[in-house]
């Protein structure tokens, strides 16, 4: 049976996150159904050198926000979960009470009461008591709420531990692996001879000393 697992990019500041998901998700057998926002395609020319054309070559299938007609807004349509990185906290508050304005919340609604697994990687500080309610409303409806913060070579290791924890074993079960030679060919360094998980990816890069630019560039 195929393996399908929507992604989706909101316009929250943090768009490397749903490229680097996508990128990895490209290696497996996993079908990926992206939906982006037009918000989320402006931050994206903002934060990365990278066309929205590129960006959705990394999908399987493509949505548009407002295609409220298409599969993922139905729940026959069997997935495995969704992902949405990074979610804004305009998309937190629509899923979380279930007022749904595009197809990316809509679809992570349907997942939602179908009791598949949805994963909401935040970007938002500082919270005010709005935003922790909604998610404190998001979590009680069953999605996995995690907070992120931007990239930094300090931060990466704490931060992909967050990123990779709910995806591998809380949530959606994919296994989201790299190929050590991929790593070894963009860097001069030895990489470790096995595959490795995402965490582990920013783990050796930050032993390297290396930037956001040449992680996000690892698997390109």
């Amino acid at each position: 049976m195929t393996r399908r697992l929507i992604v989706g990019i909101s316009g929250a500041s943090g768009v490397i996150y749903g490229v680097k998901l996508l990128e990895l998700l490209k290696t497996t057998d996993v079908e990926t159904h992206l939906v982006m926002t037009k918000s989320a395609e402006i931050t994206l020319a903002y934060e990365m050198d990278m066309k929205v054309s590129k960006v959705k070559a990394l999908a399987t299938k493509v949505y548009g926000p407002d295609d409220i007609a298409a599969a993922i807004s139905s729940g026959s349509f069997k997935t495995e979960g969704m992902v949405v990185a990074p979610c804004s906290i305009r998309s937190l508050s629509e899923i979380a009470y279930g007022q749904t304005t595009s197809l990316l919340t809509r679809a992570a609604d349907v997942a939602l009461k179908e009791r598949r697994r949805v994963v909401l990687l935040l970007r938002e500080t500082p919270l005010h008591l709005g935003h922790i309610k909604s998610m404190a409303a998001a979590t009680e409806a069953g999605a996995i709420v995690m907070p992120l913060f931007q990239p930094s070579t300090r931060v990466l290791k704490i931060l992909t531990k967050w990123l990779s924890t709910p995806l591998d074993d809380h949530s959606i079960s994919l296994e989201l692996r790299l190929a050590a030679s991929v790593v070894g060919e963009r860097t001069s360094a030895k990489a470790p001879d096995k595959y490795f998980s995402l965490s582990m990816c920013f783990d050796y890069a930050e032993t390297q000393h290396m930037g956001a630019n040449s992680l996000c560039n690892l698997t390109t």
